[in-house]
């Protein structure tokens, strides 16, 4: 596998998103929406349903075309079509998303070692016994080992898939990790666990993250910066504690006033 990414990671541009837009039919689902995910940063993007926020992911990781604005990683704009194969697989590697339900995301055909397997075998140019010692690698950096390796996505437990979904978007040392609600699905004890896990890797690997969700008791505990989405359009943006503990816009305010009192114990302090 190549050399993980650490602390000492060369300090570059980042994630910029600039006036991003998109339309379906007369409905605007994305707005001019702008936003900066530095190096190693991390990055909650909040709001109702039909606010926009997944829309604006799928963008990022092309899975939707922007009919106006720029994307840029790294100094790289990602706003034009892809020019051939390798460039769409570089792009992959950049940019790696971890979707709400791992079960429709992974093969239900396809082992967990295989399934990693493919991804380096993609990817990279390391031969089998090689990918053999990755797919070790990826599967205890997730909290996973031999016995999980040799199962199918239905033998797993909802918080061990997404370890394997973590697991494999990893597999490829993406600059940028997508999160679309991916602890939403799962009891509170899991989403603790995940959400320490997220935060290990983090610190370890240098990964940015975008997150996506509508829990903002979760934003507290995954982000520094938050940016406030209603229908496609940016509303407010800033630090988490300032955004959360002074909201500027009434919308936010009313997120908030929604969140019950009594708070989820989710992976303690950041």
């Amino acid at each position: 596998m190549p050399p993980r990414r650490g602390r000492n990671h060369p300090v570059t541009e980042g994630l910029v998103v600039d006036r991003l837009t998109k339309r379906y039919g007369t409905h605007t689902a994305v707005d001019g929406v702008s936003f900066t995910l530095p190096p190693g940063g991390s990055l909650a993007i909040v709001g109702e349903s039909g606010s926009g926020k997944t829309t604006t992911v799928r963008m990022l990781v092309g899975l939707e075309r922007a009919d106006g604005g720029t994307v840029r990683l790294d100094g790289r704009d990602r706003s034009a079509r892809a020019r051939g194969r390798a460039e769409r697989l570089a792009r992959a590697r950049e940019i790696q998303m971890v979707f709400q339900d791992p079960y429709l995301s992974l093969d239900p055909r396809v082992t967990v070692s295989g399934c990693l397997d493919e991804v380096l075998r993609l990817h990279t140019g390391l031969d089998a016994a090689a990918r053999r010692v990755g797919v070790a690698e990826l599967l205890d950096r997730v909290g996973l080992g031999s016995r999980e390796a040799g199962a199918l996505p239905r033998g797993l437990s909802g918080g061990q898939r997404q370890r394997v979904a973590i697991a494999r978007a990893l597999a490829v040392e993406p600059r940028v990790l997508v999160l679309d609600e991916a602890v939403a699905a799962l009891d509170v004890s899991i989403q603790a666990q995940i959400l320490d896990l997220l935060r290990e890797i983090r610190r370890s690997a240098g990964v940015g993250y975008l997150f996506v969700t509508h829990d903002l008791a979760v934003v507290r505990h995954v982000a520094d910066e938050v940016l406030v989405l209603r229908s496609g359009a940016v509303l407010e943006s800033g630090p988490v504690d300032r955004v959360l503990d002074a909201p500027d816009h009434p919308y936010t305010r009313l997120l908030l006033d929604s969140v019950p009192r009594r708070g989820r114990p989710l992976g303690g302090a950041r």
